[in-house]
């Protein structure tokens, strides 16, 4: 069992990318420490941090139910976009530790589905 975000287009062609659930949870772990926090000192992720006293494009994704809760609306996929594509520039070329190998593969892929549901003007399905 695990989850799956794919844009809401009827296309079953479209990109999606897919982790199980504990596989997602490590990947936003890990965005989360990108982004200079610890997710596990959040509101709703066991802590008591508001995610007001954070600043990051990120939060739709990071502050989102695993598979409830709302769609993300192609403007929130938009505003995503920049800081997810800085993180693939940032990544060094000669890294082969695997386990970052996969969250840029993770990145890469989530991008593409962000920039589909971007030009398509589709929401952002969990499920």
């Amino acid at each position: 069992m695990g989850l799956m975000l794919f844009p809401c287009d009827g296309d079953v062609t479209s990109p999606d990318v897919s982790w199980s659930y504990t596989g997602f949870g490590m990947f936003r772990e890990w965005l989360a420490q990108a982004e200079g926090f610890v997710l596990a000192e959040m509101d709703g992720f066991g802590g008591d941090r508001q995610w007001s006293s954070v600043s990051t494009t990120l939060e739709p994704l990071l502050n989102h139910p695993d598979d409830d809760g709302p769609d993300l609306a192609p403007a929130q996929c938009a505003a995503m976009l920049p800081r997810l594509e800085a993180i693939l520039d940032h990544r060094l070329p000669d890294d082969r530790a695997p386990v970052l190998r996969r969250r840029i593969e993770d990145v890469s892929q989530l991008v593409t589905v962000l920039r589909s549901c971007v030009d398509k003007n589709v929401v952002l399905i969990f499920g």
